[in-house]
């Protein structure tokens, strides 16, 4: 049982391993290792040694880090700016509904980041942010397409952009830890990307 694996939805994992000495001979940039595991379906593994699924997929990556680096950083800012379209969209919102004084000034608190039901609703962007993901995503794209090259920008947005999907990108690209990703349209983006 301590072995014992569940997914009970469709989710990604995401790990990254950054070699000291065993990159690529032949590459002259740092690259790092990105690993990917995900299911399609509902999965409980109980016994490795006897597993097979057809819904269960893995595969790696080798990723130049200073892309990743830089990436990161523009989806923090991504990030960034989607919750001030909230927080605007919300402090809007509530400057439109008649309201007392004390429910005024407790809509004046800032949103927090983590475990609001807000983070998990479509943010309507405006044109510099949308611009903005535009941008990211296809990064993105460029990186986990197995046929980079093929990888034309992205003229529009292939999911509901969350703040959630928004900061699981963010997680996703960092090396120093891994994630997991289950928001369906997010999933089915990355997963498309893979193949």
């Amino acid at each position: 049982e301590s072995r014992t694996a569940n997914a009970s939805n469709k989710e990604i994992n995401i790990q990254w391993y950054i070699p000291s000495l065993g990159k690529p001979s032949n590459e002259t940039e740092t690259k790092v290792l990105l690993l990917y595991a995900y299911n399609t379906k509902p999965v409980k593994i109980s016994n490795v040694k006897i597993f097979s699924s057809m819904s269960v997929f893995s595969g790696h990556l080798w990723i130049p880090l200073a892309r990743i680096i830089s990436l990161r950083e523009n989806l923090s800012n991504l990030k960034k700016q989607v919750e001030m379209l909230m927080q605007s969209s919300k402090t809007l919102s509530s400057a439109l509904e008649p309201t007392s004084f004390l429910e005024q000034s407790e809509s004046l608190k800032p949103i927090p980041s983590k475990n609001s039901k807000i983070n998990v609703g479509k943010v309507h962007l405006d044109e510099k942010t949308e611009e903005m993901a535009k941008r990211c995503l296809s990064e993105v794209k460029a990186l986990l397409s197995v046929v980079p090259a093929l990888s034309l920008p992205l003229t529009e947005i292939p999911f509901d952009v969350t703040f959630q999907s928004i900061a699981s990108l963010e997680d996703m690209f960092d090396p120093a830890s891994g994630c997991t990703i289950s928001e369906e349209s997010l999933f089915n983006w990355i997963v498309s990307l893979f193949h």
